[in-house]
């Protein structure tokens, strides 16, 4: 999910015209196949106190350094989500959040409380997985339950959670992995990402990068990356 890192600009937004069609998929999780995560950070934000600001939480993940690193060590599987709550409520309190909403215990789950699944979005992975491309997750993990109420295995062909696999987005060895669990080399693969700093990374080992805004934008972009029918003409990008 990584809702904190602040922002970079892929170098492509795709193959260039008349390439080879890819023939994978790695879908993010947060702000691709639900609603967007800077908007339940910020729902998070306007519950810390009537002094707070409610972009204080991503604020915080983005700028403050012992907040990212507990970010780090959290998806990365090197600190619980129990740790990662402490921690992440200290800082919230030193710059000003005050009340019950900004206790540890369940933190992370009135952070994400405000996530919805996008059905459109999950439409999408089941029409491509149907056409016969394979299709894998590769998100960076935020708390125990995140992935809770979506049956992941039968959405996807290979999962890979930051937290268990001990890399995260952007580092390459995270794509790596995905790649690898999914069968499937990095220069035949594309990444749905809703940050640009995760495409950046993906392109650096041959991913093909969809930059996630909208699901009817990116079904055309993707389905013109994979040659299906329905992509997007060539010169409209998404």
């Amino acid at each position: 999910m990584s809702p904190g890192t602040a922002p970079r600009t892929p170098t492509a937004g795709g193959d260039a015209a008349g390439a080879a069609p890819r023939g994978a998929v790695l879908f993010d999780f947060g702000g691709v196949l639900t609603s967007s995560i800077g908007e339940a950070f910020g729902a998070f934000g306007a519950t810390l106190g009537p002094d707070a600001d409610p972009r204080l939480p991503l604020r915080l993940l983005a700028e403050d350094e012992p907040s990212r690193r507990l970010l780090a060590g959290h998806e990365e599987g090197r600190l619980s989500q129990r740790e990662f709550e402490t921690g992440f409520a200290e800082r919230l309190r030193a710059h000003g959040a005050a009340g019950p909403a900004a206790e540890a215990d369940g933190l992370l789950e009135r952070i994400l409380a405000g996530l919805r699944p996008d059905p459109a979005m999950l439409e999408l992975v089941q029409e491509v997985r149907s056409a016969g491309v394979p299709v894998g997750l590769l998100s960076n993990s935020l708390g125990d339950d995140g992935y809770r109420g979506y049956d992941l295995p039968s959405l996807f062909d290979a999962v890979a959670v930051s937290g268990k696999i001990g890399a995260r987005k952007p580092s390459r060895r995270a794509y790596r992995i995905a790649c690898e669990r999914l069968g499937v080399r990095p220069e035949a693969t594309v990444m749905v990402d809703d940050l640009p700093q995760n495409l950046v990374g993906a392109e650096r080992i041959g991913i093909a990068g969809v930059l996630h805004r909208e699901a009817g934008r990116t079904g055309r972009e993707l389905r013109r990356l994979l040659g299906l029918p329905g992509g997007a003409p060539t010169g409209q990008q998404g």
